[in-house]
């Protein structure tokens, strides 16, 4: 068994990225980290380090349990990494997730009818009568 493998091949194949030129490009973005400093994609990874991958605006940490060159099963990938991210960043993930489900892509065109509606209803002022401030005794 290796004592060293590439960043960029071990990302790819504990399924971190779905490209090997994906995570090669990650590293050279600087977006990759190795106990902590920046790597290159020709950085060799050893079991016991921590890697850590940013993914705006999330710091993802990973501890590396063992190595490999081939990418894998999903169900194979806990024997060979474990997520060791902090739950503020988690949390910080989940936000961003949900956010984006509520939210419309600027640029992907006009509401539709019911959209619009239900933005109507909801900006729609609403108006007192005299007779909704008259005494209840009356």
């Amino acid at each position: 068994m290796k004592e060293e493998v590439r960043i960029d091949k071990w990302m790819w194949a504990v399924r971190l990225f779905k490209t090997r030129s994906l995570a090669a490009d990650a590293c050279k973005k600087g977006k990759v980290s190795v106990n902590g400093s920046a790597v290159k994609p020709s950085r060799s990874v050893r079991v016991g380090d921590m890697v850590g991958v940013k993914r705006n605006p999330v710091l993802f940490s990973f501890k590396v349990l063992a190595l490999a060159e081939n990418r894998m099963g999903a169900k194979l990938v806990p024997g060979f990494m474990e997520n060791v991210t902090t739950p503020d960043q988690l949390e910080l993930f989940e936000l961003g997730r949900i956010a984006a489900q509520h939210n419309r892509d600027r640029g992907t065109g006009r509401p539709t009818k019911k959209e619009r509606r239900d933005l109507d209803d909801f900006f729609e002022p609403v108006f007192f009568d005299e007779h909704d401030f008259d005494d209840p005794e009356n």
